[in-house]
């Protein structure tokens, strides 16, 4: 014989007037939102567990509230032994799958099988008590709530807040653990937690107390968990999805200005709320389309930058291999230039000794190319290690001037220096140091036709200013945007020197800045001259 409670049967399964209008609103929403966000990063990560796990949260989670509608709704005992006995399974196997999610999600592997049976043995009471007096015992007629055993009522509670303090354990391993998850880990703990707890304690208050209406509350979770996953996903890229977290965030938002429906009694509240729901809707879209075209610029502009940082790779391979090819094959002529000026092969005409010389020369010019390129290249990807010490550049300054006079005064160049008396202590390396002193001095020779070149070394401030100053080519405005980067020359700086390459003053930008010094270049224009400075701490 059939049992029913005293209200009619229900309508399309889960419509009855002992529903209150609370439930739909902590029902409905939750369920399209856990699973449009289930079935979105599923469909996104087919081949990962974890959309497998949360689109089976999402779906078990769905069905239990969804189960929870009928049962509040049935008028039928055997309909609510049925669905009840479902619900306390699915319940149970939610948190379960949380727990797994959580674990794959923190430590990136399938857990060992011992976890796996330690979880089948506790399930397993679930499953086999189902369907017998230790799990229901029958049905409260007077409002269709089914009488449970307490062992299992027990059971389940023990299982639930034990999954919550393993989640919490895995949580603070792998948040001690971590250096830049840190804030992504307590994002998905308070998530999933949140939910969890609220999801538990509200079904033990029902239990404990018979009032199911305030049980409810628990569902609200969800849409919490849900949040806090959108977050991780926006903020942290997981999951590989792209409009996912806009969409959520939009329908999401819709689903539950829509839900209002169930329970509005005033027609204003209707046309209002109806004017809100498609307002939301028109936005919402016009805001996944804006955020659709800016991923798909990011994309793009990472993508270019993968291919820029591949090019980058294949010039410096190409760099260095032409490099070392060009530089063995001019120090195997220099070597034979050099044998052939010192007598090895026998007496030489005069004639054979000036070709000598001149091709001696210019393979000693190329050598020195090649290790500027490839020095550039080191300094610029920090493979130079510098050994600091205390470098006395005053020193270093008045050697180099004695060492390129005789070149300036052939040129026909007068050369000028303003020294100071003070020391000039620094903290540097002096091999590196010493390229950036050479540099300047060089090229101010090398581009002064007539005139002078006034070498300077000054100390205020706390700081030592060596300065080199000319009466050579100048530079114009334009030349000075390209004047220190890889690779930049003047306009007209080929047509004085044709072995200029532009790594030269690139070279000394990267080797002061790495000093903690910044290198100046003015001119009044071309033709007017340069002066070219660098600014470095004294100790």
């Amino acid at each position: 014989m059939e049992q029913f409670c005293p209200w009619e049967p229900a309508k399309f399964l889960i419509f009855s007037s002992n529903i209150p209008q609370l439930l739909f609103y902590s029902h409905l929403p939750a369920i399209f939102v856990a699973l449009l966000l289930g079935f979105l990063i599923f469909f996104n990560n087919r081949d990962s567990w974890l959309g497998k796990l949360l689109l089976s949260i999402s779906l078990m989670f769905s069905g239990w509230a969804f189960f929870d509608l009928i049962l509040w709704a049935t008028n039928r005992a055997d309909t609510t032994m049925f669905f009840w006995s479902l619900q306390m399974l699915l319940e149970v196997l939610v948190f379960v799958f949380c727990f797994y999610f959580v674990y794959i999600y923190l430590k990136n592997e399938f857990p060992k099988f011992w976890i796996n049976l330690c979880f089948f043995i506790e399930v397993s009471p679930f499953i086999i008590l189902n369907s017998t007096n230790f799990s229901l015992m029958g049905v409260d007629l007077n409002n269709c709530f089914a009488i449970e055993n307490n062992i299992i009522i027990f059971y389940t509670y023990i299982v639930e807040i034990s999954i919550i303090l393993l989640i919490a354990g895995l949580s603070f391993i792998a948040y001690r653990k971590e250096v830049k998850r840190k804030k992504e880990i307590l994002l998905l703990f308070f998530g999933i937690t949140s939910f969890l707890l609220a999801f538990s304690f509200g079904n033990i208050i029902g239990s404990l107390t018979d009032n199911w209406v305030v049980a409810q509350y628990g569902l609200f979770g969800m849409p919490v968990f849900i949040a806090f996953l959108t977050l991780i996903i926006v903020k942290y890229k997981a999951f590989n999805v792209k409009l996912i977290a806009t969409q959520v965030l939009v329908w999401g938002l819709a689903i539950l200005i829509g839900s209002q429906f169930f329970f509005i009694k005033v027609t204003m509240n209707y046309i209002l709320t109806g004017i809100t729901f498609i307002a939301t809707i028109i936005f919402g879209q016009v805001l996944v389309r804006s955020v659709k075209v800016e991923i798909e610029q990011k994309e793009e502009l990472a993508k270019l930058n993968i291919d820029l940082q591949k090019l980058i790779q294949q010039r410096e391979s190409l760099v260095h291999l032409i490099t070392h090819k060009v530089k063995g094959s001019f120090t195997h002529t220099k070597y034979i230039f050099s044998e052939i000026l010192e007598g090895s092969f026998g007496l030489i005409s005069p004639e054979l000794k000036k070709v000598a010389e001149f091709g001696l020369e210019s393979d000693q010019t190329g050598v020195d190319t090649v290790d500027l390129i490839l020095n550039a290249s080191n300094l610029q990807k920090g493979t130079v290690k510098y050994e600091m010490k205390p470098v006395d550049i005053k020193d270093m300054i008045v050697k180099t001037v004695e060492e390129k006079r005789d070149w300036a005064e052939k040129k026909g160049l007068k050369v000028e220096t303003e020294i100071t008396n003070e020391d000039c202590m620094i903290s540097g390396d002096s091999f590196w140091l010493k390229e950036v002193v050479n540099n300047l001095i060089e090229n101010a020779i090398r581009y002064t036709k007539e005139g002078t070149v006034k070498i300077g070394l000054k100390k205020e401030n706390g700081k030592v200013l060596y300065f080199v100053k000319d009466t050579g080519v100048g530079i114009t405005e334009e030349d000075k945007k390209n004047l220190f980067t890889e690779g930049g020359r003047g306009k007209n700086s080929v047509s004085v020197n044709v072995d200029s390459t532009g790594y030269g003053l690139f070279t000394v930008k990267l080797i002061v800045e790495a000093h903690g010094g910044k290198v100046l270049a003015e001119s009044e224009g071309q033709g007017k001259g340069s002066e070219f400075s660098i600014e470095l701490n004294s100790l």
